[in-house]
């Protein structure tokens, strides 16, 4: 049986009435997309940021997913310092008009748990806490809701050349490591969500095969997330190329989700809330 919920921080989130959606708050300058979107003068505005995270809920948004630091292949981190300064002040603004749960795309600790002391209640790490030790007793001892990503390599490496003998059965393998490893140190289960990846260390061909065979991995017995909005493969689905103009990827990014959807993915993150919200719920009422 699917699981039913995702346990958070301080609440439950049900999965049981079909698939939720993220909505991306990118508060970054950068971000492959949408980067500096919310910057009015080089400078990153927290009203601004607060009003899109009211859109996206409005929307149907079930979570709200902020990133300060942009992990598009090539990208540069940046320090701890800036990214606390973009990422805190959000957090806290949205927690004071919204209850729709935010989660917080990050690898550091300390960073994480600033974000959880403002009020967020899910930790979205694409290195499954493996880049900083410190992030999984941390995790232990707040009880956040997790999001464990495959990746292969690093945001500044990992489109160099990524290799696999068969991409779905080392992803799988790899995302039941890093979960057992969450477990065996003292993290629920049903604290936990895994995320394959799709665009990180991977080749067009992998990304194809990772959403073909999603049924595969929920044979490890957790909620799925998918993040394919707007990426850069979905050009090979159409044969076109909008590298210039991410956001015209969104009839490719709509196909692909429904066909997520018809093999039980959960959990989707997408820039698009409103319009993958329609074809969702367009599909449900067809099929139920």
């Amino acid at each position: 049986m699917p699981p039913i919920h995702w346990q958070l921080r301080t609440r439950n989130l049900d999965l049981a009435r079909g698939p939720v959606l993220m909505g991306i708050i990118n508060l970054t300058p950068d971000s492959f997309s949408d980067g500096g979107r919310l910057y009015r003068g080089g400078r990153l505005e927290v009203n601004a940021a607060v009003d899109l995270a009211l859109q996206l809920a409005e929307e149907g948004a079930a979570i709200l997913d902020l990133g300060a630091e942009s992990t598009r292949p090539g990208s540069q981190p940046v320090g701890e310092s800036e990214e606390l300064r973009r990422l805190i002040p959000v957090t806290a603004a949205i927690g004071e008009v919204s209850r729709v749960p935010v989660s917080v795309d990050t690898y550091r600790a300390a960073v994480a748990q600033e974000a959880l002391a403002a009020g967020a209640e899910i930790i979205n790490d694409i290195s499954a806490a493996t880049f900083d030790a410190a992030m999984l007793p941390l995790l232990c001892e707040t009880g956040a809701g997790v999001c464990l990503m495959h990746k292969q390599g690093t945001p500044q490496t990992m489109q160099a050349d990524p290799r696999y003998d068969d991409v779905v059965v080392e992803v799988a393998s790899w995302l039941a490591a890093r979960r057992n490893a969450l477990v065996a140190a003292g993290v629920a289960t049903e604290r936990i969500t895994l995320d394959p990846g799709i665009g990180f260390g991977k080749t067009a061909a992998h990304n194809l095969r990772l959403i073909r065979e999603a049924e595969a991995l929920h044979a490890l017995g957790q909620p799925l997330l998918y993040g394919i909005s707007r990426k850069r493969f979905l050009d090979t689905l159409t044969g076109i190329d909008h590298s210039h103009s991410p956001e015209q990827r969104l009839p490719g990014t709509l196909a692909v989700t429904l066909f997520l959807a018809s093999q039980g993915v959960q959990i989707f993150r997408v820039h698009d809330v409103a319009a993958a919200k329609q074809t969702l719920d367009a599909y449900s009422t067809i099929t139920n």
